[in-house]
C-alpha cells in the first residue's frame, strides 16, 4: 500500500513506473473513481515530460475482434467503439513510465 500523504499524481507516477497499468488497474489500486484517474493522467505526462530521465509510454488501446491499435489516438481515455468493425470489445490502454537516457524529445511510444 502506498502512504497516503503522497498526492494522488504523486502515487499514480510511483504506481506505472517500470510496469504498465490500465485506468480502472489504477483507480482500483488509489480508491479513486476510473474518470478521475484519467484526468490525473493527463497531467502526470505534463510532469513527465519535464523530467529527461523518465518517458511516458502509452501502449494504445486495441479492439478485440479485428485487433485493430488506436496508435494515433492523442487522448489518453479509452475509445467507445472500433472505427473498422463498430465493436464495443476494446481492450484499455496502459500506461507506464520508463526509466530512460536523456533525451532531445520525450514522446509517446
Amino acid at each position: 500500500m502506498l502512504p497516503p500523504e503522497r498526492t494522488p499524481r504523486q502515487r499514480i507516477i510511483d504506481l506505472i513506473t517500470g510496469t504498465r497499468l490500465s485506468s480502472y488497474q489504477l483507480a482500483q489500486m488509489l480508491g479513486i473513481p476510473e474518470r478521475q484517474v484519467e484526468e490525473h493522467l493527463t497531467h502526470v505526462v505534463k510532469t513527465i515530460a519535464r523530467n529527461k530521465t523518465r518517458q511516458f509510454i502509452l501502449d494504445p488501446a486495441r479492439c478485440q475482434d479485428c485487433d485493430f491499435v488506436f496508435r494515433d489516438r492523442s487522448r489518453l481515455t479509452s475509445p467507445s467503439r472500433c472505427p473498422h468493425c463498430r465493436s464495443e470489445a476494446i481492450a484499455a490502454p496502459r500506461y507506464g513510465i520508463d526509466l530512460s537516457a536523456p533525451q532531445l524529445n520525450p514522446h509517446y511510444s
